[in-house]
């Protein structure tokens, strides 16, 4: 056991507070890669909670590859994210980020395809322009989540549907929750960290301005794609 000790706070799933407690004992090194986590039973007895509860923390930190299981031997350190993770949010939030992350990858690779259909020129002017803020921004010492979150914005009304833009809009403080988190991770990185996000940005926009939504499509999905593995693995893209 290592000292495993679930601080309750209310208005908070259980699960998630499981979760990011966890979260926590892995990035510290308290739970290293390859070593075993506790047994449902210690973990039951250490957290008091319920076998359900952890069983979801536990499938959440498999989906989110930070642990993988073993049929009949339990559940192992597979990754440990950067200490970023829980220095710019909430150990119990990381769940939900991750989970925005997830919701986003195929709702905006399909926007992103549409858009490359119907976007007008205006729309795709409009686009390079975010893109061009996106990219000042990043080379500015605050951060660049609005420049990031207008890029997307941009996408998603060249699609000519307002429900992608309603959608998107919706979802404003949970996308710009992970943006902060990822952008701030990616300032303490290399500089070919911050290239490599640049180039990202730039596939979606030429893909889209050259009408193949196809590409678009993909281009979005391996951008969020890789936003999340910078988010969850320490070790990529330094």
């Amino acid at each position: 056991m290592v000292g495993l000790q679930l601080n309750i706070r209310k208005g908070e799933r259980l699960a998630d507070q499981l979760y990011g407690q966890l979260l926590e004992k892995i990035i510290a090194g308290e739970l290293q890669e390859g070593e075993k986590l506790p047994s449902e039973n210690e973990i039951s007895r250490a957290f008091s909670v319920s076998r359900p509860v952890i069983r979801e923390a536990l499938l959440r930190l498999q989906a989110d590859g930070l642990v993988y299981s073993r049929q009949g031997v339990g559940s192992f350190v597979k990754a440990r994210p950067p200490e970023g993770l829980i220095q710019f949010a909430e150990p119990s939030d990381v769940a939900g980020l991750l989970r925005c992350f997830e919701a986003r990858l195929p709702f905006e690779g399909a926007a992103a395809g549409l858009a490359a259909i119907r976007a007008s020129a205006e729309d795709v002017e409009n686009i390079e322009a975010t893109l061009i803020a996106l990219e000042a921004a990043m080379e500015g010492e605050g951060l660049a989540d609005k420049a990031d979150f207008d890029f997307h914005l941009a996408v998603a009304k060249a699609t000519g549907n307002d429900f992608y833009v309603s959608i998107l809009g919706s979802l404003n403080s949970a996308i710009k929750s992970g943006m902060q988190v990822a952008l701030q991770i990616t300032k303490g990185g290399t500089r070919e960290r911050i290239q490599r996000i640049r180039e990202e940005h730039r596939a979606i926009y030429d893909a889209i301005a050259i009408g193949d939504a196809a590409a678009a499509d993909l281009a979005m999905r391996y951008h969020i794609h890789r936003a999340r593995t910078r988010v969850t693995d320490h070790m990529r893209d330094r």
